[in-house]
């Protein structure tokens, strides 16, 4: 997960007409896909993405909902950015100002009443509206495009052009599902994303052949509840996520695939066979399950109980006993008392994570959690998401010093911080630094762990075959 992610693209003009924006991403993988997409469609009006606000015709801010006080942040930024504006009319140049994202489907028409710089809000399935909501804001309106139908989304979404694709890198998301239908009672996805609605296998393989014919060697499939994905395939009948990996596997060229956020309530037996037979699936599986209290997991609605979590991570480790397990805990749910906590200190000592986000519960507005009582003192929860962080850590630790000295097939991403480093990915997600020696970026190679710190891996190289990038 990241935040304040800059989405950049090289500055070279569309049609003669180049323009400027600035796109600040806030939150998931998702919002990052999104938008990758928000600057291909804007390609087609002559803008190119540059590194900051200050040389920017527009700013674009890709909102997220889900932390505390997400929307304060934002306008705290919108009132920098109607600093910048007033000090650039002075030199006779204007700057839009557009928000996008979670914040601007909870909020509407509200961020332009507080914050009058705003020139448009979009919301995240109206994107391929972009171009001509930019128009009319160009043109003196105040627009707010927040009304939807993901489906529509997904028929319009703009092909990423190749050349952007290629200087994105070599990993890429590539979204299948958007929408939740849990009704989790902390969360706002279901009101600011919609209904649970899946793209279909035709636009999700063409996509994927695009992506790999562009040089991508990792794709990420990225869902709100992603393993809920069903779609109807060439053959008429309907996959669900494991066929769908299936399919994706064999296009040639990609080597690795991933895919988050799941449910354990979708997670299926043919997505878990799909881990034991899918050799270019990873080993590594985001599941959260926020808490270990039978009592608070129904309170938070999340139908399923901690026994069949734990049944199902003991199904998919039989299935793929390297995989590594990511999830998301919630500590001071309302009404969560010290026996309710130890039950989720309890799960996570059974089954044992690689990583872990862990948060303390902050009431979303409009959600049916804001108005429970019997709310969790703030220094009590803090105590306990310490005790839940320390116990996290000191498994994740575990798994990176376990890798030590072993040889791992590691994906070349980037050049390191340092002169004549590269930056790779292990099977497990973890970062990895490696010696420019050992190839190339898009090359998967095979690596030593000499040394395992808390997030990332030193290697060294060994004598063993490069799998060179296509």
């Amino acid at each position: 997960m990241s935040e304040n992610t800059e989405m950049l693209m090289p500055e070279s003009g569309v049609n003669g007409n180049t323009r400027k924006v600035f796109v600040k991403t806030y939150g998931c993988q998702m919002n990052v896909y999104d938008s990758q997409r928000m600057a291909d469609a804007l390609g087609s009006g002559g803008y190119v993405e540059t590194k900051s606000p200050d040389d920017a015709d527009m700013v674009l801010l890709n909102t997220c909902h889900i932390r505390e006080k997400a929307a304060e942040k934002i306008y705290s930024e919108l009132g920098r950015l109607r600093k910048l504006r007033a000090v650039r009319r002075e030199t006779g140049r204007d700057l839009l100002i557009g928000v996008a994202g979670c914040v601007a489907q909870a909020e509407g028409e509200e961020i332009i009443r507080r914050e009058p710089a705003v020139d448009f809000v979009i919301g995240p399935q109206t994107y391929h509206r972009l171009p001509q909501v930019v128009s009319q804001a160009r043109s003196g309106a105040k627009v707010v495009e927040t009304d939807y139908s993901v489906e529509d989304k997904f028929e319009h979404l703009p092909a990423p052009d190749r050349r952007q694709v290629r200087d994105r890198g070599v990993t890429a998301f590539l979204t299948v599902q958007e929408g939740c239908d849990k009704f989790c009672t902390f969360c706002v996805v279901p009101y600011t994303r919609g209904a649970e609605v899946s793209r279909p296998v035709s636009q999700i393989m063409s996509e994927a052949r695009n992506l790999v014919g562009a040089g991508v060697r990792e794709i990420t499939l990225l869902g709100q509840n992603v393993n809920a994905w069903h779609g109807e395939g060439p053959d008429g009948a309907e996959w669900g996520l494991g066929r769908l990996l299936h399919a994706l596997a064999g296009i040639d060229g990609l080597a690795r695939l991933r895919y988050v956020t799941s449910h354990p309530r979708d997670m299926d037996d043919a997505l878990i066979e799909a881990h034991r037979d899918i050799e270019c699936l990873m080993p590594y599986l985001h599941l959260p399950v926020q808490a270990g209290s039978d009592r608070i997991l129904k309170a938070m609605n999340r139908k399923h109980t901690a026994d069949e979590y734990r049944r199902l991570i003991d199904r998919i480790r039989e299935a793929r006993p390297d995989i590594a397990l990511s999830g998301d805990f919630i500590v001071g749910f309302p009404g969560e008392t010290d026996a309710d906590f130890e039950d989720t200190m309890d799960l996570v000592g059974d089954v044992g994570y690689a990583q872990a986000f862990s948060f303390k519960y902050s009431p979303r507005p409009g959600t049916p959690g804001a108005d429970l009582a019997d709310h969790v003192a703030d220094d009590v929860k803090s105590e306990r998401l310490q005790r839940l962080q320390a116990l996290l850590a000191t498994q994740q630790t575990a798994f990176m010093k376990g890798l030590e000295n072993r040889i791992v097939p590691v994906l070349l991403e980037k050049p390191g911080r340092e002169l004549g480093q590269l930056i790779g990915r292990s099977p497990w997600l973890q970062p990895v630094v490696c010696d420019e020696t050992v190839g190339k970026i898009g090359d998967i190679v095979s690596v030593r762990i000499s040394k395992a710190s808390a997030n990332s891996l030193l290697a060294d190289a060994v004598n063993r075959e490069v799998e060179r990038r296509a």
